[in-house]
């Protein structure tokens, strides 16, 4: 049965929607709409230019529509009378193959049709910091060893319990938060889930931490490296795959060592074999390079991976396996798109699944200290024209994903990357000036 929003917004006291979708750099675009409007934009979307976004069109380009998805509303909790909606992009009737949310989609019907469906949750870490981006908005927040700080972290109980309380509200199943390992610096968790509800919940999430912080004055960011001496912010990965038949966990093997089955460790070897290409994607600025290559910081651990490998219950490593069933895939930063974070597991599972891709022996030294003695493991990329040009290469991620959102999305980074190239620095002509 299909939601009357009309109904719903008359029920529940909603005035506005905003009808949202993610670009390609994960800046949500929306369009505000009262909520007597809502029966005609589920009908025909709500019109954008899609290349005034960061997509790969031109003012040429027909107009482009975003279908609301009623099963995505969000009531936001500062703001009762405005509704949420994620939006799934068309032109003249075709979803458009590179948007985001369309690609993750699509990449859920591939998994489906292999008899399985991906779950995963997602551990978003942050900074609260002062409006101007100055500084962390705590002075007091000062300790060489910050994470899990009592102090620091119930001097910003308001806003930290005011993003949980509406987590709460929203049935999302918040279980814990902290104070994470760099000075400023938090992370809140929720209930894992099926992929698209994950990344829309990821995608709110960032909107709505933003929005709180600024009700009290302060900015949230998830930018990877803000400081350089303190650790950055990652977005781990916790994932899953159930089957679709008899709802099963297919990566659990309790005969395993790890508790991993055969299945898990094909997936994981998906994952590593694209690992270069899939930093272009989990990794997308040219900041998040100063976190995965990062020297060590004022705690002591950049708690970031630089290497391609696997483990047990070892954070220094890529990916990790805490526990039967699951693991952990510690590459990705804040900045990463919600949608494209998603779409992008999936495709090197199911290469790594259909390939009988192998992961190796797993290993089990600190990376910190001894990865200097792994023999044959590949690097991670050292900056972000690196994993484009990785991605460019990677046949199995074009197959996956597309041909045409790899082009689309190397075109629009590689222009990023060329404004980036185009910047003088302080740092270089206080070095070569006088050369």
């Amino acid at each position: 049965m299909s939601i009357d929003l009309a109904a719903v917004a008359a029920e529940k006291g909603i005035k506005y929607f905003l009808i949202s979708y993610s670009d390609l750099f994960g800046t949500l675009r929306a369009k505000l709409v009262p909520a007597a409007a809502i029966g005609g934009m589920m009908k025909s979307g709500a019109g954008f230019a899609g290349f005034a976004t960061w997509l790969d069109m031109t003012p040429a380009n027909a107009d482009m529509f975003a279908m609301p998805d009623p099963e995505s509303l969000i009531q936001l909790p500062w703001k009762p009378e405005v509704g949420w909606l994620a939006a799934d992009l068309v032109i003249d009737g075709q979803p458009v193959a590179h948007a985001p949310r369309n690609l993750l989609k699509a990449m859920v019907e591939k998994a489906a049709a292999l008899g399985f469906e991906v779950k995963t949750g997602v551990e978003c870490e942050f900074f609260l910091i002062q409006p101007d981006g100055s500084a962390i908005s705590d002075p007091a927040d000062t300790q060489a060893k910050p994470c899990y700080d009592q102090q620091a972290l119930m001097r910003r109980y308001d806003v930290i319990t005011e993003i949980c309380d509406a987590m709460l509200e929203l049935g999302w199943n918040p279980y814990q938060n902290d104070h994470e390992d760099a000075n400023g610096q938090f992370e809140m968790n929720w209930d894992f889930g099926p992929v698209l509800e994950t990344a829309d919940r990821h995608t709110f999430f960032k909107y709505m931490a933003k929005s709180i912080a600024e009700k009290h004055g302060l900015r949230a960011t998830f930018m990877p490296k803000p400081f350089l001496k303190l650790t950055g912010s990652g977005c781990h990965a916790h994932i899953s795959a159930w089957s679709t038949k008899d709802g099963s966990n297919l990566f659990a093997d309790t005969s395993d060592a790890i508790g991993l089955s055969k299945f898990g460790y094909k997936f994981i070897g998906g994952i590593m074999h694209s690992a270069e290409a899939l930093c272009a994607i989990t990794n997308p600025t040219v900041n998040s390079y100063k976190r995965i290559n990062a020297p060590v910081t004022t705690s002591g651990a950049t708690w970031a991976p630089n290497t391609i490998t696997y483990s047990g219950n070892n954070r220094t490593h890529l990916i990790r396996v805490p526990d039967g069933g699951r693991f952990e895939f510690r590459l990705p930063d804040g900045s990463v798109n919600p949608y494209l974070l998603q779409a992008a597991i999936i495709a090197a599972g199911i290469d790594g699944v259909t390939n009988d891709r192998d992961p190796g022996e797993r290993l089990d030294i600190n990376m910190y200290t001894d990865g200097h003695k792994v023999t044959g493991a590949k690097k991670l990329p050292l900056n972000m024209l690196d994993a484009l040009r990785a991605l460019y290469r990677c046949d199995a991620m074009k197959e996956m994903l597309g041909e045409e959102f790899v082009g689309s999305y190397l075109k629009l980074r590689t222009n990023d990357w060329n404004d980036y190239a185009r910047h003088l620095s302080t740092w270089e002509r206080e070095t070569t000036l006088d050369c």
